[in-house]
């Protein structure tokens, strides 16, 4: 990536709730599976913004919660947020090089920049026993995807696969599937809605390279609206063998 269209990308994307899909159900339900006791240590990997410390507290109220993004940024802007909490660590860090270790490790979607398989192998180390790694990876629900999201999706993530192909992946890496969970529509409008009022308000003075990026991110919210019963995020609990 440029160093313009890097500048237009976070021109987008700084300041919003969240950099993906979510909502806090889908951490309760994953605690929930996982056992995660009230004093339990985790780890948010990949965290963006922060938007998932709420809710890994709520799991963990007496705990602790290690969140760590390698975009300087985002540690910025989840620092503003949970500043003076002292059962919050930021740190700007590589999730390919974690350190401690954890009850749960939450990673939502970024596991495919390092490959699931890799990432599960890299961080069983920094697993309690009996810890378990809780992520949310792009999969696809049918076999004939339509040409749109085919196409989309081969640019942007030409790994992404279905269901039994991630969970090759995780047997791979000698983990087993606890449980699985879609995400619900309302976790990927907690996404897109403030990403349209964002583009909204940014199209009437965007350069040439900003209006690229814009573009591309209407692309990617309209394909989702309509082919959502095609492809979607998935929550994978998983716990080494």
């Amino acid at each position: 990536m440029t160093s313009d269209l890097q500048t237009a990308f976070f021109t987008l994307h700084r300041d919003l709730p969240r950099e993906g899909p979510g909502e806090a159900a889908d951490i309760a339900w994953a605690t929930a599976l996982a056992g995660i006791g009230s004093k339990a240590q985790l780890a948010d990997v990949g965290c963006g913004p922060g938007a998932d410390i709420a809710a890994l507290l709520e799991a963990a109220p007496q705990g602790q919660v290690t969140a760590l993004d390698k975009t300087p940024h985002f540690i910025d802007e989840a620092r503003a947020r949970w500043q003076g909490d002292g059962r919050v660590t930021l740190l700007k860090a590589d999730m390919a090089a974690i350190r401690n270790r954890y009850d749960m490790i939450w990673c939502a979607g970024a596991i495919y920049f390092l490959g699931t398989t890799e990432a599960l192998t890299a961080w069983r180390k920094s697993l309690t026993k009996g810890g378990v790694v809780a992520f949310t990876e792009m999969c696809w629900f049918t076999d004939t995807p339509s040409d749109l999201p085919v196409e989309l999706w081969n640019r942007d993530y030409p790994g992404m696969t279905n269901d039994a192909g991630i969970r090759a992946r995780v047997d791979a890496a000698g983990y087993e599937v606890l449980g699985t969970r879609r995400i619900s529509d309302q976790a990927w409008e907690n996404y897109f809605t403030p990403i349209d009022a964002r583009i909204a308000a940014l199209r009437p003075t965007a350069d040439d390279t900003l209006t690229g990026v814009l573009d591309e991110a209407v692309e990617e919210t309209a394909c989702w609206r309509t082919y959502r019963d095609e492809y979607g995020y998935v929550v994978y609990v998983v716990r080494p063998k």
